[in-house]
């Protein structure tokens, strides 16, 4: 039925909550894994008004957010391979929303699987929610689990 399982992490705690979900479905269907997640350069000023000066800071700061998304996402990997899993793993610029879709049409995956993070009220106007964007734009089926505080 799920060949193949998306899973959009963000580093944090409540986004693995749907690990243990996803681990039971591709044992009971042999399913292949693909652990994504996706960097969004965030622009910040620096107080340098010279371009190329604060064209290098971001690029550094851009190339320090991936690089540790990729340590990450290789330690989620080790732990879901130790279960026996196959898991391929992705890194994506841009906006989370539009990384989820894109991979989930590119790897053709039958499934995406996420935990919602929960905002409700202003935090969630401030913040967006990448679980509900998904929902609206989705084109296949969803798993979704709502992280309770940790």
């Amino acid at each position: 039925m799920y060949g193949t399982i998306l899973v959009p992490l963000d580093g944090s705690q409540r986004a693995e909550i749907i690990l243990t979900h996803v681990i039971e479905l591709a044992k009971k269907f042999t399913a292949k894994v693909i652990l994504l997640e996706a960097v969004e350069q965030k622009l910040a000023y620096t107080g340098d008004l010279e371009i190329s000066a604060s064209s290098a800071k971001v690029d550094a700061e851009l190339a320090k957010q991936i690089k540790n998304a990729e340590s990450y996402i290789k330690g989620v990997k080790e732990k879901l391979e130790q279960q026996g899993i196959q898991v391929t793993t992705r890194i994506m610029q841009g906006p989370p929303v539009e990384a989820i879709i894109a991979m989930a049409k590119e790897e053709n995956a039958e499934l995406i699987a996420l935990a919602s993070h929960g905002r409700s009220g202003l935090a969630r106007v401030f913040y967006g929610s990448v679980a509900a964007g998904i929902l609206h734009r989705a084109d296949r089926p969803l798993l979704l689990i709502r992280a309770s505080d940790l």
